[in-house]
């Protein structure tokens, strides 16, 4: 199976006030293309650092990232822009939608920077929703739905640009059980359409819908286990 990532003694540090928090402590990580990997661990862990820096939204600080063979600390901002662009779908815990924007203008405003033409936009943001079932409400602003409607809308927005992989940072933590599941199953289904999903939560729901779970503690990865989906 080809690598999609492969992370190297991965370090990541902040300052808290006066305090340096070491978030990540060489990390090492392999994920194959067409995983559904699960990185669990309690809140402050290191789950979401880790997976700022596999989107290219936090630098790398020490350490290396490979990305389909890629080194991302020889890419320039370009390339950077075009990997973020192209290759990565991101979904944010707090969903981050537009609020004044519709359900399908909210997955179409990203495509714009794509220079797709109209139709084919059109075509990709009908069938995102589609893809998770959310169709009826593509005229619907954010207020409008719930909290699952809008995290299928942040789902949809992520797959509508046919990425590589889908990056999903705790996707239900702000949801009900019923709801979770939900959003669980819908992650899933990506993989048959050539989707890679990394995902990060500390909802013991989402170990059933993974293909393999690594943990994180503390910022030091623990040993990872396969789980069947």
């Amino acid at each position: 199976m080809k690598s999609l990532y492969e992370c190297t003694s991965l370090n990541f540090s902040y300052q808290l006030d006066k305090q340096t928090v070491e978030a990540l402590k060489d990390v090492e990580l392999k994920v194959e293309a067409g995983e559904q990997l699960l990185i669990m661990g309690p809140s402050g862990s290191g789950k979401s650092t880790l997976l700022n820096l596999l989107g290219l939204i936090e630098p790398v600080q020490s350490g290396e990232i490979m990305f389909e063979g890629q080194a991302f600390s020889k890419l320039s901002e370009k390339e950077k822009n075009h990997i973020r662009r192209y290759k990565i779908g991101f979904i944010f815990q707090s969903f981050l939608l537009f609020e004044v924007l519709t359900a399908a203008e909210n997955v179409e405003y990203f495509l714009t920077r794509q220079g797709l033409s109209t139709g084919e936009r059109n075509k990709r943001v009908a069938a995102a929703l589609d893809a998770v079932g959310i169709s009826a409400q593509a005229n619907k602003r954010p207020p409008e739905m719930s909290g699952g409607q809008r995290q299928r809308v942040a789902i949809a927005r992520a797959l509508a640009k046919h990425p590589a992989v889908i990056i999903a940072d705790e996707p239900t933590a702000s949801l009900d059980s019923k709801t979770s599941r939900d959003i669980l199953e819908v992650l899933q289904s990506l993989r048959t359409q050539g989707v890679s999903v990394i995902m990060s939560s500390h909802d013991p729901l989402a170990q059933s819908y993974a293909s393999r779970i690594v943990h994180i503690m503390d910022g030091t990865m623990q040993n990872g286990k396969g789980a069947g989906v």
